[in-house]
């Protein structure tokens, strides 16, 4: 990452009152309500349009509840922006063949106004047109292609932006939407990629469906979609699990798991997702029909564990996952709609405090924004905090794990009651909230549910999902030749070979990817060393905190272009 620049404060710079780091859903939350306000705003976006950088499941809610939703900020935005609405929402336990579902409707219309399944690429080009349009009325705009690799400092406090394709820009307030790598976080301290057990790392696959087959398959109307959960055994045991959502022409299907215990299992993405797309379940949908339209990857924030309480310093507030405020409890996944209250608060922020000559003091308005409104306790839940420490703890758990494998945790969950009470369970905001993140929820007990009250899936599953080497081949790339954006500092095993697993375009046994070992011969001994390649770099940020490497984005567009994301 560029080292932050110290300058004059008789340097003269171009200077907009606002710059938004990012036209993701938090960063186009933000710019739309400073335009509202008649702030001069500056939008920069890494990507050649925005969207071509961002990958989600992906569903976006508008919560009853929540300050802002995206259709309050952006008119038309559900007719023209979002592919199909939720109206149908299950989870799947599984244990070999057997299969127990339970409907989570309940769960899923929790202070739920509305909820759409969206593709990053055309919603984020939506968006963006939208906030130029905007934006320019104040005097200010959406430029594309243009990295922010750092902050701009004067006598030591953050003045603004440093770029690497235009000169350092100043602002009296930055706004960094920049993501779950954010340069712009990281530069200040707000973000360590230390911990893996902070961490997800999600994988998908856009494939091809038509609106007609879609409505066939899944039992639905044109104004109708669904989306499905999955959990149990057939992730072996890596704590997390898949899901798939209806687009309007495309079916998301995807993984995502604990990085950590990525790392433990030494379990690699590409084949979990296959996991997921050869199960018997999944052959009711395709029928031997599968055409992968792309495949993607990305790493999200736990925000149980890493969302900001003070996402802030001086003149830098922090929107969406930048901030870590990706909220993923047990079947609960929400984080787009969190970025744009954060996003709308932030710019609601720093107009009530504008003129202020303390830097601070729009990121103190704005954490007490996030806090007032309630999204920070559904970000980070305090049960949670307490159900951890006892939850969590491995003496604790592996008991846990024993009892229900054990022959009384088979009559405990195989009875009558519990089948009523474990469906009450999957749709209790409250306990959902509080699931510790162990084994336990995600493999142990949906397994035994499967097991104990599954029906046997007799369907043969004829998909043979493309290999890793014809995913990457179908990405598009605009490879910044000469400029590596990632550098192992460690090459050994010991401090980087987890990466050569746990990297979504790598495999222990696949020599295309990015991260590889190679045994080489040195003075008569063999010793095993990791090689890094970054052409088929997707850019997720997975090897960052699992590989002793220094990580940053390509250049402004650079790198990989999705385009579905």
């Amino acid at each position: 990452m560029a080292t932050s620049k110290q300058t004059r404060a008789d340097d003269e710079y171009e200077h907009y009152e606002a710059v938004v780091v990012g036209c993701g859903p938090g960063g186009a939350a933000a710019a739309a309500r400073f335009a509202d306000h008649g702030v001069e705003t500056l939008v920069l976006e890494r990507g050649p349009e925005a969207g071509s950088k961002n990958v989600s499941g992906g569903l976006i809610y508008a919560e009853e509840s929540a300050p802002y939703t995206i259709d309050d900020l952006f008119e038309n935005f559900r007719e023209e922006a979002s592919e199909r609405p939720v109206t149908d929402y299950e989870i799947h336990n599984i244990s070999g063949n057997k299969v127990k579902t339970y409907d989570l409707t309940d769960l899923h219309e929790h202070d739920t106004e509305w909820c759409d399944a969206v593709l990053r690429r055309p919603m984020d080009s939506w968006l963006e047109q939208r906030v130029h349009e905007r934006t320019s009325e104040t005097g200010g705009g959406v430029l594309t292609d243009v990295r922010v690799n750092g902050l701009l400092r004067e006598n030591g406090e953050i003045a603004g932006v440093t770029c690497d394709e235009l000169d350092p820009i100043t602002a009296d307030i930055v706004v960094a939407a920049d993501g779950v790598n954010s340069e712009l976080a990281r530069d200040a301290g707000l973000m360590d990629w230390e911990d893996p057990d902070e961490w997800f790392q999600g994988v998908k696959a856009t494939v091809e469906m038509d609106a007609e087959t879609i409505a066939d398959r899944f039992g639905i109307d044109d104004d109708e979609g669904v989306a499905h959960l999955f959990s149990g055994d057939l992730f072996d045991d890596v704590r997390g699990g898949g899901f798939l959502y209806t687009n309007e022409d495309s079916l998301s299907i995807g993984t995502v798991f604990h990085l950590d215990s990525l790392v433990a299992e030494r379990a690699e993405p590409h084949e979990l997702l296959d996991s997921l797309l050869t199960h018997p379940l999944l052959a009711q949908w395709f029928r031997d029909e599968y055409h992968e339209r792309e495949y993607a990857a990305k790493l999200v924030p736990d925000s149980k564990k890493v969302a900001h309480r003070e996402p802030y310093r001086d003149r830098l507030v922090l929107v969406g996952d930048a901030a870590g405020q990706m909220q993923a409890q047990g079947p609960i996944i929400k984080g787009m709609n969190h970025a744009v209250s954060a996003g709308a608060l932030a710019a609601d922020a720093y107009v009530v405090s504008r003129g202020n000559a303390d830097p601070e003091s729009t990121g103190r308005r704005y954490t007490k924004m996030l806090e007032r409104s309630g999204t920070m306790e559904k970000l980070r839940p305090r049960r949670y905090d307490l159900a951890r420490t006892v939850g969590e703890h491995d003496a604790v758990a592996n008991a846990v794990d024993r009892v229900l494998e054990s022959p009384i945790g088979s009559v405990a969950v195989g009875n009558p009651l519990s089948k009523r009470a474990m469906k009450l369970a999957y749709n209790s905001p409250f306990l959902v909230s509080m699931l510790p993140d162990t084994a336990t929820g995600y493999v142990t007990l949906p397994s035994l549910i499967g097991e104990e009250h599954g029906r046997t899936i007799h369907w043969d599953n004829e998909i043979e999902p493309p290999s890793l080497e014809e995913r990457i081949g179908d990405l598009t790339y605009d490879t910044d030749v000469g400029n590596p954006h990632i550098h192992l500092r460690d090459d050994s095993v010991e401090a980087s070979g987890a990466a050569v697993y746990a990297c979504p375009v790598s495999a222990e046994d696949f020599g295309g990817g990015c991260y590889r070992s190679e045994t080489v011969q040195t003075n008569g001994s063999e010793e095993t060393l990791i090689s890094l390649d970054t052409q088929p770099c997707v850019e997720c940020g997975t090897c960052a905190i699992v590989a002793d490497t220094d990580w940053e984005h390509p250049r402004g567009g650079k790198g990989v272009e999705f385009r579905e994301g």
